[in-house]
């Protein structure tokens, strides 16, 4: 089983960066696609982007585009989600993800093993 611990959170005002990480163990990180989601008060976790096994592909949803990158450093089974110019409505609690069995997958079911999740809170 992959263990996941999210670090980084916190509270922020609007058009602050923050940068989350993501610290995996108990297996080798480099044979899982790993991903980010995050949950909003009142409302469902939602994929926000991911990277591949090599971290030679990253893919975004729309919203985040431009604004937050995902990276890894597998020799240091870590991996990223630097956010810039934070809005409010990025609000949530983020999670990272590994999946043993998809390439780029986008869906909660694709994954499985998650981190306990971090909150971020921006303020306006």
């Amino acid at each position: 089983q992959l263990e996941l611990v999210e670090s980084g959170g916190g509270l922020v005002q609007a058009g602050d960066s923050l940068r989350l990480a993501c610290a995996a163990s108990g297996r080798t990180v480099s044979n899982y696609a790993m991903g980010w989601f995050r949950r909003a008060p009142g409302k469902e976790r939602h994929f926000i982007g991911g990277i591949s096994r090599l971290g030679d592909t990253t893919y975004y949803e729309d919203s985040v585009k431009g604004r937050f990158t995902i990276s890894r450093d597998n020799a240091k089974n870590t991996l990223y989600l630097q956010m810039i110019f934070l809005k409010p409505e990025d609000t949530a609690t983020y999670y990272c993800a590994a999946s043993s069995f998809a390439a780029r997958p986008r869906t909660v079911g694709a994954y499985d093993s998650w981190g306990q999740g971090a909150q971020v809170t921006v303020s306006s």
